[in-house]
C-alpha cells in the first residue's frame, strides 16, 4: 500500500471519528480523493503514487485541468478542491506535508444558484393531496407537513426519533450536519399529522425484527427507519399526484419553507437558526428568490414598470 493510499485511509477515519462528518460527506470526499489518486497514476499526472505525497500546486492545477476537459460543472470541481484542501489540512496536522498546495489554487467562479421554490398555491396543492388513511398514508402526510413546517433537511427527517417531537412545546429536536443538535418550531397542522400517524405507526412495526426501528419516527413498510431514497420516492409520487407539473425534490420543500418565511417578514438571522446554517451567507441566497418574485409582481402591477396597464 502506497503512502497516499494510507493517508487517504487515515483521513477517512479522521472524518468519521474526530470531525464527526456525515456518511454522505465522507463518501463524497473519499470518492474525490480516489479520483485524484487515479489521476496521479496516469502518464500525464504526477507519475505515480508510491513516492512522497505531492505538494506542488501545479499537480493540483493539472488535476483541475483534467476535470475541465471532462466538462464537469464548476460546482462539482469546487467540491473536489474543497476535498483536497481538507485532506491536505489533515496531512499538515499529521506532519506528513509541509504545505497545503490546494490552498494556493483558486476556486472556479460558480454560477449563482437560485433554489427551486413552490408558490403558496403549489404548496397548498401538495398539502391537499388525498392521502390514504392507513399507516403509510398517515406517515406520508406527516412527512410532508414536517418538511414544510420545520424546513429540515432530508437526512434530518429520516434521523428523527419518536422522542424528538415535543408536542406540548410545539418543538422538534433535530440532529443536523456533524450531528449538531438544534431545536426548531413546528406548526399545529404538522404536529397533528404526526399524532395521527403515531396512532397508526404500530401497524408498520409488525414486520420489524426485535428492536429494529424501535426509536425511529418514520418507518418503512418493513418496520425499518425510512431511508432518504424512500422519502424522495414518496415526495415524487405526491408531487405527481398534486398536479403541480414540475419536478420537486424534498430539498425544494426546505427552500420553500425559508422563502415563505422571508416573504412574510421573518428576519434572516431567525431563518438561519431554524435552517441550521453555519453561515448567514448561506441563508442569504433566499433573498434573491424573494426579490425576483417581488420584481415579477412589480412588473405586472405597476403602471410605469412596463408590464402594467396605463
Amino acid at each position: 500500500m502506497g503512502l497516499l493510499e494510507q493517508a487517504i485511509g487515515g483521513f477517512g477515519r479522521y472524518m468519521k471519528v474526530e470531525r464527526n462528518l456525515s456518511s454522505h460527506t465522507r463518501k463524497g470526499y473519499l470518492t474525490d480523493l480516489k479520483q485524484f489518486r487515479t489521476f496521479l497514476e496516469t502518464p500525464g499526472g504526477y507519475g505515480g503514487v508510491e513516492g512522497p505525497l505531492p505538494t506542488d500546486p501545479m499537480v493540483i492545477r493539472s488535476f483541475l485541468a483534467s476535470l475541465y476537459r471532462e466538462r464537469l460543472c464548476k460546482v462539482t470541481i469546487s467540491r473536489k478542491v474543497a476535498a483536497l484542501r481538507s485532506f491536505y489540512r489533515y496531512l499538515l496536522r499529521e506532519g506528513m506535508v509541509a504545505v497545503n498546495p490546494a490552498e494556493l489554487v483558486q476556486l472556479p467562479r460558480c454560477e449563482k444558484y437560485i433554489p427551486v421554490v413552490l408558490s403558496a398555491d403549489e404548496m397548498l396543492a401538495l398539502l391537499q393531496v388525498k392521502f390514504a388513511e392507513d399507516a403509510v398514508g398517515c406517515r406520508n402526510r406527516a412527512m410532508i407537513e414536517i418538511f414544510y413546517s420545520a424546513g429540515i433537511r432530508l437526512s434530518e427527517l429520516t434521523g428523527l426519533n419518536v422522542g424528538d417531537i415535543r408536542f406540548q412545546e410545539g418543538l422538534i429536536k433535530v440532529r443536523g450536519k456533524g450531528r449538531k443538535e438544534r431545536i426548531v418550531p413546528a406548526g399545529q397542522p404538522a404536529l397533528l399529522a404526526v399524532e395521527v400517524y403515531l396512532q397508526k405507526r404500530p401497524e408498520l412495526r409488525k414486520g420489524a425484527e426485535d428492536g429494529e426501528g424501535e426509536e425511529a419516527l418514520f418507518l418503512s413498510t418493513r418496520g425499518k427507519r425510512m431511508n432518504p431514497r424512500g422519502v424522495s420516492r414518496v415526495v415524487e409520487r405526491l408531487v405527481r399526484k398534486s398536479g403541480i407539473g414540475r419536478k420537486i425534490s424534498p430539498h425544494a420543500l426546505r427552500h420553500t419553507f425559508a422563502v415563505h418565511l422571508l416573504d412574510a417578514g421573518a428576519d434572516l438571522r431567525s431563518i438561519q437558526e431554524m435552517l441550521g446554517h453555519k453561515s448567514l451567507s448561506t441563508t442569504q441566497k433566499y433573498t434573491s428568490v424573494s426579490m425576483s418574485r417581488l420584481m415579477e409582481i412589480y412588473d405586472r402591477a405597476h403602471p410605469r414598470a412596463g408590464g402594467g396597464k396605463t
